[in-house]
């Protein structure tokens, strides 16, 4: 899968993603780097197939009024630490990767659910 993390989220998620084999970018990488604009993460996210990952509720919001970013996964953790983060996308990673298989198009990792909207 192919994906593109927002500035809000730690760049070692990006590292541990690659090294499951998914291709990934994040907001560092871009010209603007974390000051990218969320339409413009939007316009890559729809052109290049990538599932938006943030903690940032506008993608939910653009999303509802102008149907896109098309996939989100939107991380509603509040402030924690990165490697409680990563250990969060170990234990439900697998179901994060199912639920976006079967075309649902938005999903929520909290710190005790995983919310998949149909």
């Amino acid at each position: 899968m192919k994906f593109i993390i927002d500035a809000h989220l730690p760049i070692v998620l990006k590292k541990w993603l690659i090294d499951l084999g998914h291709n990934v970018i994040h907001t560092r990488d871009l010209p603007k780097k974390n000051l990218t604009g969320d339409v413009e993460i939007i316009r890559i996210a729809d052109s290049e197939d990538r599932i938006v990952i943030s903690k940032d509720s506008d993608f939910q919001k653009h999303r509802v009024l102008f149907g896109s970013p098309k996939r989100i996964l939107m991380i509603t953790t509040g402030n924690i630490a990165n490697d409680v983060l990563l250990n969060l996308f170990q234990n439900n990673f697998s179901l994060i990767i199912e639920g976006f298989e079967k075309g649902n198009q938005l999903i929520e990792l909290s710190n005790d659910a995983i919310v998949i909207h149909e």
